[in-house]
C-alpha cells in the first residue's frame, strides 16, 4: 500500500468512527426526528462485495469468516425466495460470539451489521456498542430506560453488547438491575424483530452461564459463532501489518524477536491476542522514539531512522507489557 493510499484509508476510517459516535450519542435519530436527513452522517454505503473483501482480509478466523459467509449467503437466498412468492424459513438474526478479548469480535459485528445493510435487511446496518454500563441504571427504573435507549440508537443496525455475561453475575439473586436489563432486551428484541440484530459477546464459559440465566435468551438467539485465540504466526501477520500501516519497517532480525515475544507470552483468558500485538506495536514505536531522540543525530535523522524499529525496542516493550499485567 502505498503513502498515498494509506492516507486515503487513514480519511476513511477517521470519517466512519466520526460517524459511528455521531450513531452512539443519538445524533443521526435527533436529526432524523425534525425531518433532517443528515448525508454527512450516513456517509457512502459499501457493497456487499467491498465488505466481504474486507472480511477475507482479516488474519486468521477462518472458521467465523465460513460461518459469516454461510449466514449471508442463507439470507441472500431466504430473500429471492421472497421475490419468488415462495415461503421464508423464519429464523433469527441475533448471534453469540463466543472468544477471549482481541480475537476480532468487535471487527466482524461491525462488518456482519455493514453485510445486513448490504443486503437490504437492515437500513442503516450500524453498529452500536455497548457493555453492562451503558444498560443497567443505579437505581429501580434507570435500567429499562437505558437500555430502550440502547435499543433506539440501534434501530435499523446491530446492538453489540460486550461482556454480556456482566449482566446476570453470579451468585447475586434479587435486586441486581442487570436481569432488568435482559428483561427489557428480551422484549425489544421481539418487538422490534425485523429493525434490531443483537449480538452479544465474551468469554465461551461465563457466556454459557449467562444464556442460561434467563428462560428467554437462548431461545432468541440464532447461532454461536467462536472465535480462536490467534496462533503465534497470525499473531505475528498482525504485528506486521500494524507496522507496515503505520509506515514504519522492521530491521534485521525483529522477525524473530516478535515471534519469541509472543510464543513466551502467557496464554490465558487475560491474553489479550491482537489487542497484545497491538500494544507490543505501540510500545515499540515508544522506545524507539526514546532510542533516537537520546542519540547525538537526533537533529538530523534520515527517513531509514525514522522508520526503522529494531529488536530492542520491541524487547523492551515487551518488558514494559510485562510490567504491567497482574501477577
Amino acid at each position: 500500500m502505498s503513502r498515498g493510499e494509506r492516507f486515503k484509508d487513514a480519511v476513511k476510517r477517521a470519517g466512519e468512527t466520526a460517524r459511528q459516535s455521531a450513531v452512539d450519542l443519538g445524533l443521526d435519530q435527533r436529526l432524523g426526528n425534525i425531518g433532517i436527513t443528515s448525508t454527512a452522517l450516513s456517509g457512502t454505503p459499501r457493497t456487499l462485495e467491498e465488505i466481504k473483501g474486507e472480511l477475507d482480509s482479516l488474519v486468521g478466523l477462518e472458521s467465523v469468516k465460513e460461518q459469516v459467509r454461510t449466514q449471508v449467503a442463507f439470507l441472500q437466498i431466504q430473500a429471492q425466495r421472497l421475490d419468488h412468492g415462495l415461503s421464508e424459513v423464519p429464523t433469527s438474526q441475533h448471534l453469540v460470539f463466543l472468544g477471549n478479548p482481541g480475537t476480532g469480535k468487535t471487527t466482524v459485528a461491525r462488518l456482519l451489521g455493514e453485510m445486513y445493510g448490504a443486503l437490504g435487511l437492515l437500513k442503516k446496518g450500524h453498529l452500536v456498542e455497548v457493555d453492562r454500563a451503558g444498560l443497567v441504571g443505579q437505581y429501580v427504573g434507570h435500567t429499562a430506560n437505558k437500555t430502550n435507549k440502547a435499543v433506539k440508537r440501534a434501530l435499523d443496525g446491530v446492538l453489540f453488547i460486550d461482556e454480556a455475561y456482566a449482566l446476570s453475575p453470579p451468585g447475586i439473586i434479587g435486586n441486581d438491575f442487570g436481569r432488568e436489563a435482559i428483561e427489557t432486551l428480551i422484549k425489544r428484541m421481539e418487538d422490534h424483530r425485523d429493525r434490531l440484530v443483537v449480538i452479544v459477546a465474551g468469554y465461551p464459559r461465563l457466556m454459557h452461564d449467562f444464556l442460561r440465566s434467563n428462560p428467554g435468551l437462548r431461545s432468541r438467539f440464532a447461532r454461536e459463532i467462536s472465535f480462536p485465540d490467534y496462533s503465534g504466526d497470525e499473531l505475528v501477520a498482525i504485528t506486521h501489518k500494524l507496522v507496515r500501516d503505520a509506515d514504519y519497517e522492521m530491521g534485521k532480525g525483529v522477525n524473530k524477536t516478535i515471534a519469541a515475544i509472543l510464543g513466551r507470552a502467557t496464554r490465558d483468558e487475560a491474553f489479550g491476542n491482537a489487542r497484545y500485538a497491538r500494544n507490543l506495536f505501540e510500545q515499540a514505536i515508544n522506545r524507539q522514539a526514546v532510542r533516537l531522540s537520546e542519540s547525538d543525530a537526533v537533529g538530523a535523522l534520515d527517513r531509514a531512522k525514522l522508520s526503522t524499529l529494531e529488536s530492542s525496542d520491541f524487547e523492551e516493550a515487551a518488558r514494559l507489557l510485562a510490567a504491567t499485567l497482574p501477577h
